[in-house]
């Protein structure tokens, strides 16, 4: 309790001594460029450290600096337990770059100079003003609980050590969200000072409270109010030219002051810099422009107060004029249109902000897209758009405009009759193209006479139109004849002295006639269904004639199986007589299986078909005179054929 009584009377006789100075001052006149602009640069945390020359702080990397330490920081959010109580979280600079760096300072526990920068080339009999943006970090909450609150004495020395101003904030309240505040004092020169030493003191006590954040300190000559325009000195400040185009302009300046100032005046083109204007010295300027370019250009009048006017540390400036030269719109090409005649013609430009249309027999009009319903041949021609920016920027674009006029479809044949599968050509007129649907069947249906080859009646529709026009449609329908379909039925199988029916059909549209050849064995060969009774295996050919689309045949085998007799008794003595086991037709049957045993189980003869008969011999040796068994397969789906065979020598 007793230290923070003593703290409050400290701050309390600080504060008495400076009470004096303790008023808000700033410049009402115009202000030049900086001497001193430290805005602590920008980029990802955490800044580095300042030069020592600076401050006598001690610097810190981490965003939570502990009494008597600073950091260069983008913000403050994410602090965690960082005096999570008693800071604000700030998300960015003053400006609102949320990389901007600023300087995050705890105060010492006693009062101390944090701040400290020399402005060198001061020119004499001018006044300058010395500013900086603070946030008290403290929170309103906070206050309650006792905590002290930033109270900063800016002060101005020259180099010897002579006090040249002084000014105090007075203390800074809290607040409940983070806020800004500009604080400064300005002063003028004294006669021999060039060179000054700027100092910031924190003079209210550290340790509970009194943290604060730095940034955009600035020193910079304040001098008269200078006002400028064109034409006069309160004209327009803003004037806008197009690209391309010629202009010449005033820009007058009036300079409230008591004293005998020098002028200069500079420009800035596309935010380049500023330079000055050689020879342009007097409160007034003439500029001109031919052929302009498109880009932003700055003119201002920098002011003296009687120093030397060619020290830019010397100069105050007015509030910049511009020239805006407005690029020229850029337009697409408007591509040519070609539309039917009683089709919607729509023609649209882009690149601008406003249009004006113009064409055959067209009344001027902003419509854009340009749309005309129910085109006709009196809009075809030449149309013109102005295109302008929202500046009354324009340049003009043309394009071109056919009008099909409308098409009358013709065929030259409605209806055709075709046999199946035999091509005929469709043939339409009246137009540049063409569109036949369906496509089935068609060689090509985008062309005015395709060929058509069909299986099944078709009906077709053409579409017929002139550069895009479908509006005429006419349609054929080819009637498709079936051939004839001659079928002769499945293949047939009889045993020799057997009878089969044949089972033929004939499909097709008109099918006239159809016969059976050859006419042997059969019993009525001009029926579908005759009676076959072949005695060798015969191919039979049905034959159906159309009156209009042409032949069809068909074949069916009858085969016919010969009666198998097998002998029991040969005698394979080379006497030319029955030496071979022959068995009567066995050879038509080529997959038969033969197979011979001997008494004993053993086989002693075996073949697929019977082309050369057995001579009872095995493996080229004869065998005894005995009874011998066979097993023979036909193979045709019949009985196997089983008995004795008797060798006799």
């Amino acid at each position: 309790m007793r230290q923070t009584i003593l703290r409050l009377l400290l701050a309390a006789f600080l504060l008495a001594l400076i009470a004096h100075e303790a008023r808000a001052q700033s410049c009402n006149g115009s202000l030049g460029d900086p001497v001193i602009d430290q805005d602590f640069g920008s980029g990802q945390n955490p800044g580095g450290a300042l030069d020592a020359s600076i401050t006598n702080m001690m610097y810190t990397p981490s965003n939570c600096p502990n009494d008597g330490q600073y950091t260069i920081a983008n913000s403050l959010t994410g602090t965690g337990n960082c005096h999570q109580d008693t800071w604000h979280n700030v998300t960015s600079d003053h400006t609102g770059n949320p990389n901007g760096y600023m300087m995050i300072v705890n105060a010492s526990e006693q009062p101390s100079v944090f701040f400290t920068q020399t402005a060198n080339g001061l020119c004499p009999n001018t006044t300058y003003e010395f500013s900086a943006y603070v946030l008290n970090l403290i929170i309103a909450e906070a206050e309650t609980n006792g905590f002290s609150e930033p109270n900063i004495t800016f002060d101005i020395e020259s180099t010897s050590g002579q006090v040249l101003a002084t000014y105090n904030t007075g203390t800074i309240a809290p607040t409940v969200n983070p806020q800004w505040n500009q604080y400064g004092v300005f002063f003028t020169t004294p006669v021999g000072v060039t060179d000054v030493i700027v100092k910031m003191t924190n003079i209210a006590p550290g340790g509970d409270g009194n943290d604060l954040i730095l940034d955009d300190i600035t020193f910079r000559a304040c001098g008269p109010v200078i006002t400028t325009g064109f034409g006069s000195s309160t004209g327009q400040t803003a004037l806008n030219l197009c690209q391309g185009g010629s202009a010449q302009y005033t820009i007058d300046a009036n300079v409230i002051t008591n004293g005998t100032p020098g002028y200069q005046w500079q420009s800035n083109t596309n935010n380049g810099g500023w330079l000055d204007m050689t020879g342009q010295t007097t409160p007034q300027l003439n500029i001109s422009f031919t052929n302009a370019v498109a880009g932003s250009y700055q003119y201002r009048l920098g002011v003296s107060n009687g120093s030397d006017i060619s020290s830019v540390q010397c100069r105050v400036y007015s509030p910049p004029v511009t020239v805006t030269v407005n690029p020229l719109p850029v337009v697409p090409t408007i591509p040519s249109q070609t539309v039917c005649e009683g089709y919607t013609l729509q023609l649209s430009a882009s690149g601008g902000a406003s249009y004006l249309w113009s064409g055959p027999n067209l009344a001027p009009t902003s419509q854009n897209p340009l749309i005309i319903n129910n085109a006709t041949t009196a809009n075809a021609g030449i149309y013109t758009v102005q295109v302008s920016t929202a500046a009354n920027c324009s340049v003009t674009s043309q394009t071109a405009v056919t009008v099909v006029p409308k098409v009358v479809a013709a065929v030259s044949n409605n209806n055709i009759s075709v046999c199946a599968g035999t091509p005929t050509q469709l043939a339409a007129s009246g137009g540049l193209y063409y569109k036949w649907t369906p496509a089935t069947g068609l060689d090509n249906n985008t062309i005015a006479n395709p060929v058509a080859t069909l299986t099944q009646t078709t009906t077709y529709v053409v579409d017929v139109s002139n550069g895009g026009c479908s509006d005429s449609t006419q349609s054929v329908t080819v009637t498709v004849m079936q051939n004839p379909l001659a079928n002769a039925g499945t293949n047939k199988v009889i045993f020799e002295g057997q009878s089969v029916k044949l089972e033929g059909t004939v499909a097709g549209d008109n099918v006239y006639d159809y016969y059976w050849t050859p006419t042997t064995g059969l019993n009525d060969p001009t029926s579908l269904t005759p009676l076959a009774s072949p005695t060798d295996n015969t191919t039979y050919t049905l034959t159906a004639i159309s009156q209009s689309c042409g032949i069809s045949t068909s074949s069916v085998l009858v085969k016919v199986y010969k009666k198998v007799t097998i002998p029991n008794t040969f005698s394979p003595n080379n006497d030319g007589i029955n030496d071979n086991w022959d068995i009567d037709a066995l050879v038509t049957y080529p997959d038969c299986s033969v197979m011979v045993y001997d008494r004993y189980g053993q086989k002693v003869y075996e073949s697929t078909g019977y082309a050369k008969p057995w001579d009872g011999t095995v493996n080229g040796s004869p065998l005894p005179q005995g009874t011998y068994y066979y097993i023979i397969d036909l193979k045709d789906n019949t009985p196997k054929r089983a008995g004795w065979v008797l060798i006799v020598r």
